[in-house]
């Protein structure tokens, strides 16, 4: 994720450190290991489908998604969520220590791909499959669910400054102050893009490292920054009435939530199950989920992805 500001150790704390990266998938080959086939996964056992996440709540309620649609269909599902970020998972799921871990498709073709055009949807599926085909890996269909960068702002200064999207915010460059991480000055897709596509420069840059979190949020409904770097699957923008300003441009590549497994582990009916969740996951739901999770009620995981798939008639 590290080319786009949506990177994990920009707000979620998933990068692993050199040396405990190492210390993982060195571990690979080992019975009772995270990352590991070993004994916790019977030799020949194709019935048996691991189910993994990175560590962040996200990911983990999408995987118990994953997990929860294949169970209902009969199929026999081991569950070793939370084991790392991309330098973890990616290795797992090319040497069969887990089988499929949801993934964002702007952030993996970065990852899988440093010199891939990301600048539009339509250029990141063209090449997402290609990169991940590189490895041995498939990804199967992609949900309407993004979680990614943008522009938010309040509604009173949405209807003040009538801002509908990001290339609105020209006319009042003089009164704009922006708030987001410390790298948001310099990467193409932070101030650079937004002056380059839409004339954007703000008077002021806030820096705010807490990527997106609670601190940015308070910044913007105080009024200490016109408009701020959130996420679009961030409970707040509901919970403070924030509108996202659109992006007609992409200036903020796409990130789509998406199934990623290896090639040939895939059957018919895991297939089937895993694209149905896809089909029905929007941004909208996936933000509730979360809300669910990290906000007051403080749902486990499992028991929010139950629920969920349950109503959409998946459970």
């Amino acid at each position: 994720m590290t080319p786009t500001l949506h990177a994990p150790a920009r707000r979620r704390a998933l990068a692993l450190s050199a040396a405990a990266l190492v210390g993982a998938l060195s571990l690979a080959g080992c019975g009772g290991d995270p990352l590991s086939g070993g004994d916790d996964k019977k030799d020949g056992d194709s019935k048996t489908v691991t189910v993994s996440s990175a560590n962040f709540p996200e990911s983990e309620v999408i995987g118990n998604l994953y997990a929860g649609a294949l169970k209902a269909k009969g199929v026999e599902v081991e569950e070793k969520f939370n084991i790392g970020s991309r330098e973890a998972y990616i290795p797992a799921l090319e040497d069969g220590s887990i089988d499929v871990v949801p993934d964002y498709t702007g952030n993996l073709l970065s990852f899988l791909d440093e010199k891939a055009d990301i600048s539009s949807p339509e250029k990141i599926d063209a090449e997402l499959p290609k990169a991940l085909d590189a490895k041995g890996l498939t990804m199967l269909d992609k949900a309407p669910a993004e979680d990614k960068d943008s522009m938010t702002v309040t509604a009173d200064t949405a209807k003040q400054w009538s801002l509908k999207s990001i290339g609105d915010l020209k006319a009042h460059n003089a009164d704009l102050t922006v708030g987001a991480p410390p790298e948001f000055q310099k990467r193409s897709v932070g101030l650079p893009g937004l002056e380059k596509l839409y004339g954007v420069k703000p008077a002021k840059f806030e820096a705010i490292s807490d990527g997106g979190g609670p601190a940015t949020v308070k910044a913007l409904t105080d009024g200490k920054v016109k408009a701020a770097n959130i996420f679009t699957t961030s409970p707040a923008i509901k919970a403070n009435g924030l509108v996202v300003l659109e992006d007609p441009k992409d200036n903020f590549p796409a990130q789509n939530v998406i199934p990623v497994m290896k090639a040939d582990g895939a059957s018919d009916e895991v297939k089937d199950a895993l694209n149905a969740v896809s089909k029905q996951l929007t941004t909208d739901e996936l933000r509730k989920l979360n809300d669910e999770v990290s906000g007051d009620a403080k749902t486990e995981p499992s028991k929010a992805a139950e629920d969920w798939l349950k109503e959409k008639g998946l459970g």
